[in-house]
């Protein structure tokens, strides 16, 4: 029996991402209901969400992105999801499957997106992302957040878990500045996660891992194909494995020495 009429409520994170959010919306009107949290954008992009017909903005301060997606979950009005952050398109053909599957028999609880990576507005078809590929349509009693992870969250499914055929569009690169802002960012939120997983900074990873990060991908994972899209991804993407272990190496400091206000103060 082929049920009809499953209602879907599209979710989405935001800071700052005026020039994309607005293809990302675009994409999820299939919908019946769209909700985006804001974690207080300053360029518009909450201003945008505000004014849109379709859309029901929640303004929520950031705490990382398990937490946020988690709280944005908690929003959602119907029991099947589809998440997508603010710079990915549900293309026309993967509006249709995903339409198809949650009307259809047999259902899983969570479904796979495979992910097709844009370098600006080019194709970027190797650099360790081809087999790259995420939960992006669940429902919603049957899924939580991880706790175990702060950052490239993942979901803890009740049952049984699909892959969908259709690809979604990722435009991870903007440009150089910002990709290397967000794996900056990904490295230090990884190390918060190595502090409560009790894990402790080493020199050797320190230098061992950014290079075998940038070597694997570069030429196992067949970057070098992707010429200097490639080595650009390869690098910052190392480059957030070596922020990863700077950080580890602060975060333990500040464990160690201890606060200016409750230090026994020396004599003179």
């Amino acid at each position: 029996m082929v049920l009809q009429g499953q209602k879907i409520t599209a979710l989405v994170i935001t800071y700052n991402e005026i020039g994309y959010i607005e293809n990302c919306i675009k994409s999820v009107e299939f919908a019946d209901e769209i909700i985006v949290v804001d974690s207080y954008s300053t360029d518009g992009t909450y201003e945008y969400l505000l004014s849109h017909p379709k859309v029901r903005v929640i303004q929520h301060p950031f705490k990382n992105y398990t937490a946020q997606k988690a709280y944005t979950l908690a929003q959602a009005s119907n029991d099947w999801v589809v998440f997508v952050d603010a710079d990915e398109v549900v293309t026309p053909q993967l509006q249709s499957e995903i339409i198809a599957t949650v009307n259809g028999p047999n259902k899983h609880a969570a479904y796979w997106f495979r992910r097709k990576f844009m370098f600006q507005e080019k194709r970027l078809r190797f650099s360790g992302w081809q087999t790259d590929k995420n939960y992006r349509l669940f429902r919603k009693s049957k899924v939580r957040f991880s706790e175990k992870r702060i950052v490239h969250e993942t979901l803890e499914v009740n049952g049984t878990s699909g892959t969908l055929k259709e690809k979604l569009t990722h435009f991870c690169y903007r440009n150089y500045e910002n990709y290397k802002g967000k794996m900056l960012c990904y490295g230090r939120l990884k190390a918060k996660e190595a502090i409560l997983k009790n894990k402790r900074f080493s020199l050797g990873l320190l230098i061992l891992k950014p290079t075998y990060r940038f070597l694997y991908n570069y030429i196992i994972r067949l970057g070098i194909l992707d010429g200097t899209k490639g080595i650009k991804v390869c690098y910052l993407n190392a480059l957030g494995d070596w922020e990863r272990y700077l950080e580890l190496r602060r975060l333990e400091h500040e464990q160690n020495v201890p606060s200016l206000k409750t230090a026994p103060q020396q004599s003179s």
